[in-house]
């Protein structure tokens, strides 16, 4: 007995790399969209949490694998699979601009999201808080220590998910309700609503960003036990924060009730927590968004790194200048008070278009004994790769479809 809880401790230790993923899809996107699902359909939805967290198991764990026993990044694998030179070089512009421009689009709404839980409990300003939140993860990410970042990413999931279960449970949710909810209904109007929580939670940034992080952390094929162990707990712990925030809005407000953002919800807890849910929400928001602040640089900088075959060390240069651009584009739209939701829409779309290639290429990579060896997929790993694919693909082009008024808005004719 004493053997087996050491064993599991043992394991928990082993819990790092998962963190900067579960931590970078738990973002301000996230915390809006499942907020607003909740209010507006309760528990009915809470089926596409399970979905969104068993898909994103079934892909980080193959590119946490590709990473670990290739001791290659994604990026590096996309690269050396192709020696025509203009499906090298057609494959480098999808990874740079979609990843590249994706995470710096995204880098607006996480820092303003940060930003807006400090303002809730301060009374400062988002356009103050925002580059203070963008310097500070700079600074972090120049020291170049990945044992700090992975350090204060663990952390920050803790407080983090510490702030949305303690808000979850102080609202006393049905327990019968969640449970009839992980039956799977698309109710009328919500299709908009599912393909923004799956694609804010499986997110193709994050497959790059898992498949380099496992090599800072373990050295090859005899640590994949301790590897998908953190994979696994640690996109689990997300999936229950995720949770959490749809219970507290379900349990809250009406069935039906519109809200038009985060802020407003957390004003709306006041009256009937007290200041209590309220701080609690607001700390729960920072740390989502200083946690997606710092890693969907770092994301972005080993992805384009990576299939440009420049080096992927946290110190140097040609690293610093990727994820420093990235930040930068957050910290002067924060600063400037741009509306978040727009850039949003485009990282989304990005994201929604780019995940179906990258998931089919993984899932053909995860396939190659010569890469591989022993460690290619099993039949039932294809299968469930297949299944996210395919429905990945409609989201992808779902959003597309939803969105295309926000994109045309967005261009400058």
């Amino acid at each position: 007995m004493w053997e087996h809880i050491m064993g599991v401790v043992d394991r928990l230790k082993a819990i790092g790399p998962g963190a900067l993923v579960a931590a970078a899809f738990v973002g301000p996107g996230t915390v809006t969209t499942a907020s607003v699902l909740g209010a507006e359909y309760a528990y009915l939805l809470v089926w596409t949490i399970v979905f969104s967290i068993l898909a994103t198991m079934v892909l980080q764990e193959m590119s946490a694998r590709l990473g670990l026993i290739t001791k290659e990044g994604l990026g590096e694998a996309f690269r050396n699979e192709f020696q025509n030179p203009f499906a090298k070089g057609a494959t480098i512009v999808l990874v740079v601009s979609a990843i590249g421009i994706g995470t710096a689009a995204f880098q607006t709404g996480n820092i303003v999201g940060g930003a807006a839980g400090l303002a809730t409990i301060t009374g400062v300003s988002e356009n103050v808080w925002g580059p203070l939140i963008g310097i500070v993860a700079a600074a972090l990410l120049w020291t170049g220590s990945y044992k700090l970042i992975e350090r204060v990413f663990i952390g920050l999931v803790i407080v983090m998910g510490l702030a949305f279960v303690l808000n979850a449970i102080m609202v006393r949710p049905d327990p019968t309700a969640i449970a009839g909810g992980i039956v799977p209904t698309v109710p009328e109007g919500s299709a908009y609503l599912i393909a923004g929580l799956i694609g804010t939670t499986v997110v193709g940034y994050n497959l790059f960003l898992h498949a380099s992080t496992v090599q800072e952390r373990w050295d090859g094929a005899a640590d994949l036990a301790e590897c998908r162990t953190d994979t696994i707990a640690m996109v689990a712990i997300g999936g229950v924060i995720t949770t959490a925030i749809v219970v507290t809005a379900a349990a809250v407000f009406p069935e039906g009730t519109q809200i038009a953002d985060v802020g407003e919800m957390a004003d709306q807890l006041e009256p009937v927590f007290g200041g209590y849910a309220l701080g609690f929400f607001a700390i729960g928001l920072f740390a989502a968004g200083f946690t997606s602040a710092m890693s969907a640089p770092l994301a972005g900088a080993y992805a384009t790194a990576g299939v440009l075959g420049w080096e992927r060390d946290l110190k140097s240069t040609r690293f610093r200048a990727i994820w420093l651009t990235i930040l930068s584009v957050g910290i002067v739209f924060s600063a400037l008070g741009y509306d978040p939701v727009q850039v949003i829409v485009f990282a989304q779309v990005a994201n929604g278009l780019l995940l179906p290639i990258l998931a089919v290429f993984l899932i053909y990579a995860m396939n190659n004994e010569d890469l591989l060896g022993e460690h290619t997929n099993s039949t039932l790993q294809n299968v469930l790769g297949g299944i996210v694919t395919l429905v990945v693909i409609v989201i992808g082009l779902q959003t597309l479809y939803d969105q295309t008024d926000a994109i045309l808005a967005l261009l400058p004719f």
